[in-house]
């Protein structure tokens, strides 16, 4: 697999992704972590049993609103794996030092083993956390200035990430929202994607795991520009993360 160093810097990928915008060329992120890794996980390299005694699974089977999908569920894991063989550029953790909070077991050495048994060799790959980069980053949020964004996130953070995005710092141009808490949305989204092809170039998409999916089929059914922000809109509006603030364990420095 690919080695730390051989990872694109934030920097790189921005630039990927202003290219993209400005040749209004087809362009997914998709980001892998510890969650999307138990997702890829399920009956390949773990057995469906051993999967759910995983604290993440378990947290996602106490309540539909933790993690936005019900386990087991190997159709979405499939739908994962094409989504990440296909995406524009694939985001994994670090092999040293990763900044996700989870045990070395369901980070990088997990994303290796279901890579393997699935034979997904990315196009292009960087941190997983690149998103939260992202968000600090002025250059990031000038490049989608003028440009028409889509939101896709959990209803009860929908209203109020469209509202901060829409005045300063960022000024965006939010024309259209979807409200998404469950894999079993899936679907629905997707079809709402693309009826409304023409009326945004760039979603930003914060799903949880489902963003992998949707990210990349934004790109493949619309030919707009698809972003897994991860857990990063949320934090906006929490001020955990932003030009203004921080989110912890994705410092400039540490992704370069």
């Amino acid at each position: 697999m690919i080695p730390d160093k051989q990872l694109l810097t934030v920097d790189q990928v921005l630039k990927k992704l202003k290219q993209a915008i400005k040749k209004k060329k087809p362009f997914s992120l998709v980001r892998v972590g510890d969650g999307e890794n138990i997702i890829l996980a399920q009956n390949s390299v773990m057995t469906i049993e051993k999967t759910l005694k995983e604290q993440w699974a378990r947290n996602a089977n106490k309540s539909r609103d933790n993690k936005g999908v019900t386990l087991p569920n190997t159709i979405l894991r499939d739908q994962m794996v094409n989504a990440i063989k296909n995406a524009s550029i694939v985001g994994i953790p670090f092999y040293k030092n990763d900044p996700i909070l989870a045990e070395d077991r369901l980070k990088r050495q997990l994303t290796d083993k279901v890579f393997n048994h699935f034979q997904i060799t990315p196009k292009v790959a960087c941190h997983t956390f690149v998103n939260r980069v992202f968000a600090q980053k002025s250059d990031f949020w000038k490049a989608l200035q003028g440009k028409r964004i889509l939101i896709i996130t959990k209803s009860k953070w929908s209203k109020k990430v469209t509202q901060t995005l829409r005045k300063k710092p960022y000024n965006l141009n939010v024309t259209k929202r979807i409200n998404f808490n469950h894999y079993d949305q899936l679907e629905h989204t997707l079809a709402i994607i693309k009826a409304n092809k023409g009326n945004f170039d760039i979603a930003l998409i914060s799903c949880g795991v489902n963003s992998v999916i949707l990210a990349q089929k934004v790109a493949e059914t619309t030919g707009n520009i698809g972003i897994d922000f991860g857990k990063s809109l949320m934090y906006i509006v929490q001020k955990k993360a932003g030009l203004n603030h921080s989110s912890r364990g994705a410092k400039k420095d540490l992704l370069p």
